[in-house]
């Protein structure tokens, strides 16, 4: 096999970021080579056990979003400790002094601070507002209207998701700013203090969908609509055996081939006539989804899902099958083509994990297994600062890092 490309390689990042957005921020650049140092506190930061659990009671979240990272364990509060995470974001290097985090209070670092260490730094704070005050995804997604907008048409009560996916896109953002910054260094020998707040990618988001000014043009928000696609036609169907599909036709071909597969392009002129409508306009499908849907969805029931998918295949309709997790992780360990493959986690075992998602000429790269917590505390502690094992020593006894791992230089130490 080819190996994968590391176009990132010799660029080094200590992410002292926890929960999703930071996180992923810290994956996608270590899935293209980048040595992504993480640093927690000795026994775990607020996300090392979040759920969901595996069976011996680890994190699977954790190690997904970890995975191929450095951990490092350093209690910042202390005065020690705060010394070696400065250090440590601002040793030298043409890759490194860059430093991702969503630290707040007292002990977070600051740019001013890691800017007097070395005047070229990168810094990328995360926050959930612009103002320094606390939020999550959850909260930010409920005040920008996205949970009205979602669920059956006619409900009133909020449906919230269970994706959090302004935390994933502030991650690419910060990903990207990341690289933006390091390219800036290159050119002009700069640093750069870069503040990403939570709510602000949110409403970037609704803003570039055009949702913000939608509502103010229209005078109210949009209603829910159910699982109806908005703006062209897109709805899910049912099986004679109870299977659901979901069916898209964006453009004029999609919606041609759709059309031709359930033998209904007769009823659909009839229909246009008899609106002036023209459905190979997608506004028009939009507008009148309910009939369509209504004037297709007896086609579905009459034929059971394996009839139903192979003539949709052949005929090239745009669509797919809703599956539970548990069976899209079987499709996935039947897809040679997936980024999913088996990885063996230390603590947990065997487990289905995802690789980089990205494909480089055409090659992906296999997923990494995440580190034990502090399992590197002691190489880069003594690689990066130049500590001794006594000095690390001293420091772990004095609880201010935690070693773990195997083979490590501290079951070496002098007694």
């Amino acid at each position: 096999m080819t190996p994968s490309p590391q176009p990132l390689g010799g660029l080094r990042i200590v992410e002292g970021a926890s929960f999703v957005a930071g996180p992923s921020a810290g994956l996608a650049l270590a899935q293209l080579g980048a040595d992504i140092i993480r640093v927690d506190p000795p026994g775990g930061g607020s996300d090392f056990l979040r759920w969901p659990l595996s069976s011996t009671g680890h994190s699977l979240f954790w190690a997904g979003l970890n995975k191929g990272k450095r951990s490092v364990t350093i209690d910042h509060r202390t005065e020690q400790g705060r010394e070696l995470l400065l250090a440590l974001a601002t040793a030298p290097g043409s890759g490194a002094g860059i430093f991702l985090d969503n630290m707040v209070g007292r002990h977070r670092l600051t740019y001013d601070e890691l800017r007097a260490r070395r005047k070229d730094v990168i810094h990328v704070h995360l926050q959930g507002r612009s103002d320094g005050s606390p939020a999550v995804d959850y909260t930010i997604n409920a005040e920008v209207g996205v949970p009205q907008m979602t669920g059956p048409q006619g409900g009133e009560q909020p449906v919230n998701h269970v994706l959090p996916a302004w935390d994933l896109l502030s991650g690419m953002v910060v990903a990207s700013g990341i690289l933006a910054a390091v390219l800036h260094r290159e050119r002009e020998g700069q640093g750069a203090q870069l503040e990403l707040a939570l709510a602000d990618v949110a409403l970037a988001g609704v803003g570039s969908m055009g949702w913000l000014a939608e509502a103010e043009m229209r005078g109210g928000p949009r209603g829910r609509q159910g699982n109806h696609m908005y703006g062209s036609f897109g709805v899910d169907f049912e099986t004679s055996d109870g299977r659901r599909l979901m069916v898209v036709a964006l453009t004029e071909g999609q919606w041609r081939a759709l059309r031709d597969v359930t033998e209904t392009g007769a009823v659909f002129a009839a229909l246009e006539r008899a609106l002036g409508a023209d459905l190979s306009q997608e506004g028009d499908r939009y507008r009148l989804r309910e009939t369509i849907a209504a004037v297709l969805r007896p086609w579905f029931a009459q034929r059971d899902f394996g009839t139903v998918r192979e003539l949709l295949e052949r005929a090239k309709v745009l669509w797919s099958p809703y599956l539970d997790m548990a069976e899209a992780a079987r499709a996935a360990r039947a897809d040679e083509t997936s980024v999913a493959a088996e990885m063996d986690q230390p603590g947990i075992g065997p487990l289905l994990a995802t690789g980089r998602p990205l494909r480089w000429a055409g090659t992906g790269a296999p997923p990494v297994p995440a580190p034990r917590l502090g399992e590197h505390t002691e190489d880069v502690l003594s690689d990066l600062l130049g500590l001794s094992s006594e000095e690390i020593g001293r420091l772990q006894d004095a609880g201010v890092v935690r070693v773990s791992g195997d083979g490590s230089r501290r079951s070496r130490r002098s007694p």
